[in-house]
């Protein structure tokens, strides 16, 4: 479903600061599984996922997604892929203080001009799949960790994308409800998404639940494993 062919992703390029994030990496992620990309920080993760889920062009190399090269594309056509193929769950859950849950789900879909009353009934129908429906009149604020990574999952599946992007998903959660989290995002490979983490927590690469795990470190693939 997604390939990388000989990607890299250099920062401040040229200059006495240059950093290789990514080293051409030739990758292939297929549809329907949950992949873990392991390594310890600066490895390379982050951009990595950065560079799968269209949030940021390589400094070479190509990438497909559906057979569809997205590399060139210009921004305005990207911003379209990203919106319809991909949900992102950050590591800092990047809620909107002073907003409720649902407002906070329903966030993403806003450029698509779906009705509100639609919108509204679905976003209330993720939550209450997540268990969290209680809280959606609650400002994110006030949410507890477990609670707005529920919500911001939520937010994530609001336009029914394809692919679940998350990035250090259990990073500031115990591990009751790292567990809990993990679950959920394995219920979504069992749905039929195809579930991205990055991970450098244990619990989530050594857990039976994970199909695939892929090795980084200085922004190399290192290792896989099953």
């Amino acid at each position: 479903m997604i390939e990388l062919r000989d990607v890299s992703k250099v920062f401040h390029q040229g200059r006495s600061d240059e950093l290789v994030a990514v080293s051409g990496l030739e990758l292939s992620l297929e549809a329907g599984a949950l992949t873990v990309f392991r390594g310890p920080s600066g490895s390379g993760k982050t951009t990595l996922l950065a560079l799968v889920g269209c949030m940021a062009r390589p400094s070479s190399g190509r990438i497909f997604v559906q057979g569809r090269e997205v590399t060139s594309l210009p921004e305005r056509f990207l911003t379209a892929v990203r919106r319809r193929t991909f949900g992102f769950v950050f590591q800092q859950f990047h809620l909107v203080r002073g907003v409720n849950a649902l407002e906070n789900v329903m966030l993403p879909a806003y450029p698509l001009g779906e009705r509100r009353g639609d919108l509204v009934r679905r976003a209330l129908g993720l939550l209450e799949s997540l268990e969290i429906r209680h809280r959606a009149s609650a400002r994110a604020d006030w949410l507890s960790g477990g609670e707005a990574q529920r919500v911001a999952i939520a937010r994530a599946l609001v336009n029914d994308p394809e692919v679940i992007v998350a990035d250090e998903p259990t990073a500031h959660l115990d591990t009751r409800v790292s567990r809990e989290v993990l679950g959920i995002l394995a219920g979504l490979r069992d749905r039929g998404k195809t579930v991205l983490v990055a991970s450098h927590d244990p619990l989530v690469h050594e857990s039976p639940l994970v199909d695939r795990v892929v090795g980084m470190r200085d922004g190399r693939i290192e290792g896989e494993g099953t």
